[in-house]
């Protein structure tokens, strides 16, 4: 039986702008396992983010299928996308979005409170979370408290809160210095082994993508 957890076939995505055809994805097929941990690396323009988005069913594909866990998300019910955006998959992004007026420990519990978990599960999982990720003395700081790599892993406890299957990271460091970007690369690799969850990494850090059990490289919209 094999563990393939995401696929596309020949994914296109072309936008209408003023009247004129933009084709961002020409034609992408890639793969990945439960588990892995994949950086997906490019120039900038070469269709990275989108295909993020429409993995991630922000974005709709023009053409072309992507299967989660064999299945097409075309196909998926209103609760099978509703699973998918609120337990299946995580997101961390370039600006982690956390909200200001919430601590940090609120701030991770948000998805969980969302899908109806009790605050007693919350706490427990967003403590455990936040302590994995080095935070456990920031619990009720807000994030005008923080710095911006304190924010980022909380962002990224934040994506681990439901058990995802997949965690989406979109520049993940892209708005860090030097060391708290090493800082993150190291925590995404002890993540992704601690909790065997997969992740697919769009960045330009190199030495990110050097931490990445396998990376691929996106170029004129196509996957090389």
């Amino acid at each position: 039986m094999s563990d393939k957890l995401l696929q596309t076939i020949n994914l296109r995505r072309v936008f209408s702008e003023t009247g004129e055809k933009l084709e961002i994805l020409k034609g992408v097929n890639f793969e990945m396992e439960a588990g892995e941990l994949v950086a997906l690396t490019g120039s900038s323009g070469s269709g990275k983010s989108t295909f993020l988005n429409l993995v991630g069913m922000l974005d709709t594909p023009t053409s072309g299928e992507i299967l989660f866990k064999g299945k097409a998300l075309s196909k998926f019910n209103d609760a099978e996308r509703d699973r998918y955006h609120r337990v299946q998959v995580g997101f961390v992004f370039q600006f982690h979005h956390l909200l200001s007026e919430f601590t940090a420990i609120e701030n991770v519990c948000v998805p969980g409170r969302v899908l109806g978990t009790s605050e007693k599960e919350c706490k427990e999982r967003a403590a455990m979370l936040l302590e994995t990720v080095g935070l456990k003395d920031r619990f009720k700081h807000l994030p005008r408290e923080l710095s911006g790599g304190e924010r980022q892993r909380v962002a990224i406890a934040r994506a681990l809160m439901n058990h995802p299957d997949l965690v989406l990271a979109d520049e993940p460091s892209g708005n860090l210095d030097e060391a708290n970007s090493a800082m993150l690369n190291e925590l995404i690799g002890e993540l992704n082994e601690k909790f065997n969850q997969a992740f697919l990494i769009v960045t330009h850090d190199e030495k990110l993508a050097s931490f990445a059990k396998r990376r691929v490289v996106m170029h004129g919209g196509v996957i090389q």
